[in-house]
């Protein structure tokens, strides 16, 4: 029998992103994309033009990965959520995927059941960011000494990029991925190595140019 499609299913997956610390987390544990929750959770349209949704087979994996008995999807949940964060405080989980740079700003087609190109690794973000952050290990030494081989950067594509940020880019001709810090001067925008002995230290901002994301953090693991 074809189970209820209501909004309580969207109400329903916003409670166990909550226990799980993140819709990434609660998308690892379900064997599902966490890119696609997060079209849901915005009701972007399919190609058809209607909101996407939570059907039957999605709302079977989240109740079984988060251990909710059948059917859990498609009741009210409001109250006893209430009282559960009333007594333990909202989740703190804030858990971003370390990605290869060959991987950054790639236009994927995302479904329910396909996964994400690489190897899940989660890190916390101890700064706000949006869930769409993820985490890059910085290569090379064109951005010392502020950024030095080996740290750990994290990137928000939904931060705005202004004058002097550290920004993440591709250079579509070539696929090239890099990061360098945005300059903005004169109604044009530049791209600046911090490295003094860099060849080059600064290119122009071209329609060539993508930008990925503003860092937001760095750190370094020991």
């Amino acid at each position: 029998m074809t189970r209820k499609h209501i909004p309580i299913r969207l109400k329903n997956l916003e409670i166990l992103i909550r226990e799980a610390g993140s819709a990434a987390s609660l998308a690892r544990a379900a064997g599902t994309n966490s890119s696609y929750l997060s079209q849901v959770r915005n009701q972007l349209p399919t190609k058809k033009g209607t909101p996407r949704g939570i059907g039957d087979d999605l709302a079977a994996k989240l109740e079984t990965a988060m251990n909710k008995p059948q059917g859990w999807m498609d009741e009210d949940h409001d109250s006893e959520e209430s009282i559960a964060l009333e007594r333990d405080g909202p989740s703190r989980g804030n858990h971003h995927p370390l990605i290869a740079w060959d991987q950054v700003g790639k236009g994927q087609e995302i479904s329910e059941d396909k996964p994400p190109p690489y190897n899940t690794q989660l890190l916390i973000c101890p700064v706000k960011c949006s869930e769409e952050t993820f985490v890059l290990r910085v290569r090379g030494a064109s951005m010392e000494p502020k950024f030095r081989e080996g740290e750990l950067i994290f990137v928000d594509p939904q931060a705005p990029a202004e004058h002097g940020n550290y920004v993440v880019v591709r250079f579509e001709a070539s696929n090239e991925v890099t990061f360098k810090q945005l300059i903005v001067e004169e109604g044009k925008q530049y791209l600046k190595t911090l490295n003094p002995d860099w060849p080059n230290r600064i290119i122009e901002v071209t329609a060539d140019t993508v930008l990925c994301g503003v860092i937001i953090f760095k750190g370094e693991a020991l």
